[in-house]
């Protein structure tokens, strides 16, 4: 690292967080890199979480190819592991690494892949250094991360608006950055990339099952996950203001013409 003190995760790892998490595919979460992706690939997946992203990348370069997934959590690795492997999956590897210091040799990737990664690490040009270091000539550096300030939602709802303050604050004051998204593109060219190809993709929540699903995710976030923790030891809120805020996600869940959309940038980065 850089000389800056490690960032605190801000979401953690409880099943409400691992719950969204394991909802994800590459379809949904990584389709601006799907195109470079093809069979004999050598991948690296920062970040994997439950690996459901994972395995769908391992499945495009399989069978030849191969993925080395890394997270600082060896809980998340083991059951990522257990996931591929229901899948079926053997080309895949595991090992808990720092991206800002990764054990591997000078270009070795031929594809090097962040998802949701750094909005949460101390220093994210020194994290897109290393993911360059390790990427083989001619290879590709693919990020994408949410944008927090760009969540929008309808009807007007003031506890989804307190929510997002607090989320903002807590996030930064754990060293991260939750408007990654919008610099993505700044990050990358200060990391010394020659080219890059900056984009954008958004996630909406607005069909009832979806509603059900992301509003009552965040409302068990906000009152039984680090974040909730972290906002009532640092006096941002109190208990009782959380379960305010948990309450008018579950009642905008229940609006009918309750919509949520958010913005993700995205970045596919070489030489």
């Amino acid at each position: 690292m850089t000389g800056q003190q490690p960032v605190v995760y801000t979401h953690g790892h409880q099943e409400a967080v691992l719950r969204s998490h394991r909802s994800r595919t590459a379809a949904d979460s990584a389709a601006y890199l799907l195109p470079e992706l093809r069979p004999g690939q050598v991948l690296l997946d920062i970040g994997c979480g439950p690996g459901t992203i994972t395995a769908d990348l391992a499945e495009l370069v399989g069978p030849t190819g191969r993925v080395v997934a890394v997270d600082t959590s060896a809980e998340v690795l083991a059951q990522a592991a257990g996931y591929v492997a229901e899948r079926g999956l053997v080309n895949v590897v595991f090992e808990v690494a720092d991206v800002h210091r990764l054990p591997f040799r000078d270009g070795g990737f031929d594809v090097v892949h962040a998802h949701q990664v750094l909005q949460h690490v101390a220093d994210p040009v020194t994290a897109l250094r290393e993911m360059r270091r390790v990427s083989a000539p001619g290879g590709v550096v693919a990020a994408r991360d949410v944008d927090y300030a760009s969540m929008t939602w309808f009807p007007e709802a003031p506890a989804l608006d307190r929510w997002l303050e607090l989320y903002e604050r807590i996030a930064r004051a754990n060293g991260g950055e939750p408007d990654a998204g919008r610099r993505l593109l700044s990050w990358a060219r200060a990391a010394g990339f020659a080219e890059v190809a900056a984009g954008a993709s958004t996630w909406t929540y607005a069909t009832p099952g979806q509603r059900a699903w992301w509003g009552g995710m965040w409302a068990d976030r906000v009152t039984g996950t680090a974040i909730g923790r972290a906002a009532v030891e640092r006096g941002l809120a109190d208990r009782a203001e959380l379960e305010s805020i948990a309450a008018g996600w579950r009642e905008w869940t229940a609006e009918d013409d309750g919509w949520f959309s958010m913005l993700h940038g995205e970045i596919l980065a070489r030489g």
